[in-house]
């Protein structure tokens, strides 16, 4: 084991600690196993960058963590040659606690490698991020955020050339730079840059390597997206009659979501409690537009002025939650697919209505997202191409098909609630999802109905899809080990039937093959993760994947029936079945 006592030991002798950060070490000085939580191990860097909740030790998020992991970029920028260092990389930052500082110490230990950097002069959220790659030509990208994760929480996202998170070769590359690099006596920038200097600057030099971006790339954010707007005309038809709420829960998302709808000429009304960056979260229990308690001052601001559409973004704004009016008048919450397959309705029946769907048009959405998304695309003879979890593998098919042009990329969506419209960017963008669903609001209502009740015609048309997802927390040092023995369990005997249902297949996404009843098998075309599929032969399906930041087992359970009352009970019996199953 590691002698996790003299690397605490280590931390705390560190003349490069400040008081404040001794302080706390020196606190726990008698606590060993929160002594063991922090330092027996270090926080995981994958796919999706690392995160953490704040704190000292390696396996925390702090500043001596997250420049260890820019000077592991730093290296990897540095083995692409002279020419990518020039090219520079983008940093932005939510509003969480330490972002800011996070962002700004980033940029100082890029310059100390001589590599160039665009930082935000201020909080702009995901899309922008990724825009900003793209736009200004750099060679990679910096996100600080935990997403909705709690205010205990935060971050470090690295996004590629393309705007798309970083690809799993790459990062690999990546991780390895990290590893040959130590915590303590890292080289930083000397510079003047402070969080309060650099707010309100736009093409700012800071030193030789560093330039503060604002204004000019908001600009060229907001003329791209602006163009994905679909009904003016609706717009102009509803003008007054569809009141939406938006709550931006503490984040990113308030001024570029305010910023284009009214841009596009849709009111809106804000929580005002919820407007301000506030790194604690303080009026919701978690800032995860997901769930109905953190949408609740929205719902009862909605219920006060009349209006019938309420908007939610995290706090990096890449997922949007929503809350419409049923038959009954009463807000009921969208899930993440419900939402996806709403949009991409929308935007495949506006095109197709006015003559603008190319005939090769293609959606993408994740192994883990509703079949019902494959039908309703059908249904506008476009296709549906499915990939692994991780909003970078979309970004992969938007790239390969620009590249081919064997397709034209439409929409794209996961059941986490995140989307994407257009190609300016190549990850969730809840801002331009904002504006898409807001329009759509005012569509339906110059036509004399409701989002609801198209989502209900949807059903009618297709079959009642309900997708129930579940995460299972594994504490302890030892919960990815806990996890990797499920995983094992599951893929040592490949069983025939659950909750009654046979099973058609069986796809272990680890070997890379799909074992069908019967024996046959058939390769599996995309890359190799740690997911296995069952599919039953009435469609049905399940997916149980570990998290790949957090050490969470995910299960995701998808069945369809003639009512939503029994596709609601099919896919109780059926998690169920698995869980008692496997044992989890």
């Amino acid at each position: 084991m590691t002698d996790y006592k003299a690397i605490y030991q280590t931390w705390l002798n560190s003349k490069e600690l400040t008081s404040e950060q001794k302080t706390e070490l020196i606190g726990i000085k008698d606590d060993d196993n929160e002594i063991k939580e922090r330092f027996a191990a270090e926080l995981q860097f994958g796919t999706a960058g690392m995160r953490g909740v704040l704190g000292m030790g390696p396996n925390r998020m702090n500043i001596f963590m997250v420049r260890r992991a820019t000077v592991g970029l730093a290296a990897f920028v540095e083995s692409l040659g002279e020419e990518a260092k020039k090219r520079g990389v983008v940093i932005s930052y939510d509003t969480r606690r330490f972002s800011k500082k996070f962002a700004i110490e980033c940029a100082k230990v890029l310059s100390a490698k001589k590599i160039a950097s665009y930082l935000f002069e201020d909080v702009r959220p995901v899309p922008m991020c990724s825009f900003a790659v793209r736009e200004t030509g750099a060679i990679a990208g910096i996100m600080i955020t935990a997403s909705h994760n709690p205010p205990a929480y935060n971050g470090y996202k690295v996004y590629g050339e393309d705007g798309a998170q970083m690809s799993p070769e790459a990062t690999a590359e990546v991780v390895k730079f990290i590893k040959k690099t130590d915590v303590f006596g890292l080289e930083v920038a000397d510079t003047l840059l402070t969080e309060d200097g650099i707010k309100g600057k736009d093409n700012f030099k800071a030193d030789e390597y560093i330039t503060v971006i604002g204004r000019s790339l908001d600009e060229k954010y907001f003329a791209a997206i602006e163009k994905l707007s679909l009904s003016p005309d609706a717009i102009k038809a509803a003008n007054g009659k569809v009141k939406i709420v938006y709550t931006p829960v503490h984040g990113s998302g308030y001024m570029p979501v305010m910023t284009i709808l009214k841009k596009i000429g849709i009111p809106v009304t804000v929580v005002p409690e919820q407007a301000e960056p506030d790194e604690n979260f303080s009026t919701v229990r978690v800032p995860n537009p997901e769930e109905s308690d953190t949408l609740k001052m929205a719902v009862e601001l909605a219920e006060k002025i009349g209006s019938n559409v309420v908007i939610g973004t995290d706090p990096d704004c890449d997922r949007m939650g929503i809350a419409v009016r049923d038959d009954n008048g009463k807000f009921v919450l969208l899930t993440g697919n419900q939402i996806g397959v709403l949009m991409m309705d929308y935007v495949l029946s506006v095109k197709k209505a006015e003559g603008i769907l190319p005939k090769n048009a293609a959606v993408v959405k994740t192994i883990v997202t509703t079949d019902l998304a494959r039908k309703v695309a059908a249904g506008y003879g476009a296709k549906t191409f499915d990939v692994l979890t991780g909003f970078k593998f979309i970004g992969e098919k938007i790239k390969e098909w620009e590249t081919s042009g064997e397709y034209t990329y439409e929409f794209g969506f996961e059941e986490s609630y995140g989307s994407l419209v257009g190609t300016h960017a190549r990850d969730k963008d809840a801002v331009t999802a904002s504006m898409i669903f807001a329009e759509m609001a005012c569509k339906y209502e110059s036509e004399g109905t409701s989002v609801y009740d198209r989502l209900q015609e949807i059903f009618k048309k297709y079959g009642y899809y309900v997708e129930k997802g579940v995460s299972i927390t594994f504490g302890g040092l030892d919960g990815f080990e806990k996890m990797t023995a499920i995983m094992q369990k599951i893929r040592s005997e490949i069983k025939t039937e659950f909750a009654g249902e046979k099973v058609e297949s069986f796809s272990d996404y680890v070997l890379g093959v799909t074992t069908f009843a019967g024996g046959r098998t058939e390769s599996i075309s995309l890359p190799k993760t740690n997911a296995a599929f069952y599919r039953m032969a009435n469609g049905d399906w399940m997916c149980v994947r570990p998290s790949g930041t957090e050490p969470k087992l995910k299960i995701y359970v998808s069945t369809s029936r003639p009512t939503l009352e029994e596709s609601k009970k099919a896919g109780e019996d059926l998690l169920h079945s698995i869980k008692t199953t496997f044992g989890i």
